[in-house]
């Protein structure tokens, strides 16, 4: 379906898409419950999930997943859920231009988290990199 392995295409895609939904959930926030704005969210990409997967012949596999995989699974999708509660919540109460950026504080907290979970050791430029995330979302908040 997509014509490189690339994982930094990906990366950039998740960026644009991310930026894509602080725009379109804070007009889609406005009148509507938060947490039922995300339901809905939930609802559309549990469809096209289902698409992607069936296009694809992707379905098999998924009774020989080892009950770790669930496990890991089930931990990320409820973080993923209070996750996006929270966003929208955050969409609907402050401007973009302030919730997303502490958003993107997830990089800063990813980088700590797999220091200490997975044993990562981040080289110097990517200290350096989330060092500035910080900081720029501080002086984009502050």
């Amino acid at each position: 379906m997509f014509p490189t392995d690339d994982w930094r295409i990906f990366a950039l895609g998740a960026a644009l898409f991310a930026a894509l939904t602080a725009i379109f959930g804070k007009l889609g926030v406005v009148g509507v419950n938060s947490n039922l704005a995300t339901w809905i969210r939930c609802l559309i990409i549990l469809g096209v999930l289902a698409l992607i997967l069936s296009y694809r012949g992707e379905w098999t596999g998924l009774t020989s997943l080892s009950s770790k995989t669930w496990w890991f699974l089930l931990l990320s999708g409820l973080a993923t859920g209070a996750s996006w509660l929270c966003y929208y919540r955050a969409l609907q109460l402050g401007p973009v231009s302030k919730v997303a950026p502490v958003d993107k504080l997830s990089v800063a907290f990813a980088i700590l988290l797999a220091v200490i979970f997975l044993g990562e050791r981040p080289d110097l430029k990517t200290w350096l990199g989330g060092a500035l995330i910080l900081a720029g979302s501080l002086v984009l908040v502050l």
